[in-house]
């Protein structure tokens, strides 16, 4: 048996519930494993509230990423032991697998011998902030030296991500909050320019970066009314990035910016990285890299036991936090 997080109904955070289990064997590639540390992300929220791509059957299993050891080996499944260190790749959709529990099954094409310098928490932290990050930045947008990247919801583990990718690439990160109470944060993470959207001309201050350029590269997960003034501070081909949905509205797009800079508004989900093969492996090595060299470094806000997954998620929507939100097993 083992203690696995789990839902009966939607609603809100009180709704999660810590249940006994019984964990079978991992199926035909996959691989076991006992966490030792949880990251939780914003999906999950949405999946509890009826809200993301996949209805939850009940008791839906909920949780994207993990980080333990291998306890056993399903079949089919080469380039791992029992006892090695790994952590999880979101490469699936959420009530296929769910991570958040003590013992968990997960595939094998998503997990990740991390390098040894991450701890537990760190390793848990890793994937889901940075290969979002770096499907659009570098699969896809190939950020050059001297690319302007406006990164909204910056305090975010992805925003947060985005930054130091950017930074690593030798782009300019340029990081979007609403307010200037994280701006000293931001600076302190590695954004080389903050820009508080509600205190601030956004087109004028990104004209200022840039020298009346603009920015080559946004990238969103809020969307609704705000993204006009982001499409104008783009450049000639600017390429905007929609990642998420924390404003469900509808996004308005100016028509004469559209054209005047044959601009390219696209939808993006780690998903297009993840269920690639050779996408993913590829996101695997620049990632692994990147934290084997100290480049990139999760950010962690704050640990939360299992016992407290209620706690932590109602932190997770408070907004208060900068970074990624572990729980410890």
């Amino acid at each position: 048996m083992s203690r696995i997080v789990r839902f009966h109904e939607t609603g809100g955070p009180e709704v999660l519930k810590i249940d006994n289990v019984e964990v079978p064997a991992p199926r035909q590639g996959e691989v076991q494993i006992r966490a030792k540390a949880l990251g939780m992300n914003r999906a999950e929220v949405m999946f509890r509230t009826g809200q993301y791509v996949t209805e939850p059957q009940f008791p839906a299993i909920s949780g994207y990423e993990a980080a333990g050891v291998i306890e056993k080996i399903g079949p089919g499944v080469e380039g791992f032991e029992v006892g090695d260190k790994v952590s999880v790749v979101p490469c699936f959709l959420l009530g296929e697998y769910g991570l958040h529990g003590e013992l968990v099954n997960a595939p094998a094409f998503g997990v990740v011998k991390h390098p040894e310098n991450l701890s537990w928490e760190e390793a848990a932290a890793t994937w889901m902030m940075f290969t979002t990050a770096y499907g659009a930045l570098v699969d896809i947008a190939k950020v050059q030296p001297g690319d302007v990247v406006l990164i909204r919801a910056a305090s975010s583990s992805v925003g947060l991500a985005a930054i130091q990718i950017v930074n690593m690439l030798g782009g300019v990160s340029v990081a979007l909050t609403r307010g200037g109470s994280k701006r000293d944060t931001l600076l302190a993470a590695g954004a080389q320019h903050v820009i508080a959207t509600s205190e601030q001309d956004l087109v004028a201050e990104v004209k200022k970066i840039t020298g009346g350029k603009g920015a080559r590269i946004a990238f969103d997960p809020v969307g609704g009314p705000e993204v006009p003034k982001i499409l104008e501070a783009l450049s000639f081909l600017g390429i905007f990035f929609q990642y998420g949905a924390l404003d469900f509205s509808d996004v308005p797009v100016p028509v004469l910016a559209l054209l005047g800079k044959d601009l390219t508004i696209r939808g993006y989900q780690l998903f297009e990285i993840t269920k690639d093969p050779q996408r993913l492996e590829q996101a695997k090595a620049f990632i692994v890299e990147g934290l084997a060299s100290g480049a990139l470094k999760p950010v962690i806000a704050k640990t939360f036991k299992l016992d407290e997954i209620v706690e932590a998620t109602r932190f997770m929507e408070s907004n208060e936090q900068v970074g990624k939100i572990v729980l410890t097993v």
